[in-house]
């Protein structure tokens, strides 16, 4: 099997305090994985320490046929600074950073690649639009067209279904699933426990610590999730460790 990530004893924390602790996954190159677990399980902390955001208290993230530059990361909404003067277009091509750099300009090639990505997400009409004006469902299918643009191998999504409309998860979740079509390796924070179920085929549970890590249908059990969430109880430390998932 070809690894695109492995985490190798890897802890991760704030302040000396372990958020993810010990954790040994291999993840498969042109996989698509759910990270279920409680509030306070480390999951949007785990993402971090694969884009680099976090270093490792201890052990590591090594990365197979991949790198850090393959990376495209979405980060939950609510750290989305919605009240910055940015229009959909501007937003949705800043996907195309590392291309063009900081001061490259927008050639027709790119505003037309611009454009393809905000059709693909249904927001024709919408490209003038501030983003303090849309809606939750419309600022998320704009974060995906800069995904679009991003063309990663690699792309980590944190609660990407979150507060949003089902016709607007429906679409999103058609995207995921092209993306895992051509063969990117994705990785999602989830909630919603069915769609796990329905559209992800490998899931980690995690708990600080690894409960299970495997087919969606062999490890996201009741029993596993009464165990990450007995395990999470248990936890004692500071509440910026236990008792949310900003971690």
């Amino acid at each position: 099997m070809t690894y695109a990530l492995a985490f190798q004893d890897l802890t991760l924390g704030y302040d000396r305090h372990p958020a993810v602790e010990h954790l040994g996954v291999t993840i498969a190159e042109g996989s698509l994985t759910a990270i279920v677990g409680p509030n306070g399980a480390g999951k949007s902390t785990l993402l971090k320490g694969v884009v680099g955001t976090l270093a490792p208290l201890e052990g590591q993230v090594s990365f197979g046929t991949l790198s850090r530059d393959d990376i495209a990361y979405l980060p939950q909404q609510s750290d989305i600074d919605r009240s910055f003067p940015l229009s959909v277009v501007e937003l949705v091509a800043m996907g195309l950073w590392r291309e063009i750099g900081a001061f490259g300009g927008i050639t027709a090639k790119s505003r037309r690649r611009i454009a393809e990505a905000i059709s693909a997400v249904g927001l024709e009409g919408f490209e003038s639009r501030a983003i303090g004006a849309l809606s939750g469902g419309q600022v998320q299918r704009a974060l995906f067209a800069r995904l679009l643009l991003q063309d990663a191998r690699l792309v980590l999504l944190d609660e990407p279904f979150t507060a949003i409309d089902a016709r607007t998860t429906a679409d999103l979740i058609g995207i995921v699933k092209r993306w895992h079509g051509e063969g990117r390796t994705l990785l999602a924070v989830l909630h919603d426990i069915e769609t796990v179920h329905a559209e992800f085929p490998e899931t980690l549970v995690l708990a600080r610590e690894l409960v299970a890590h495997g087919p969606t249908a062999k490890v996201l059990t009741a029993e596993n999730q009464f165990r990450a969430r007995q395990m999470c109880e248990a936890c004692v430390g500071p509440p910026h460790t236990c008792g949310r998932d900003a971690a």
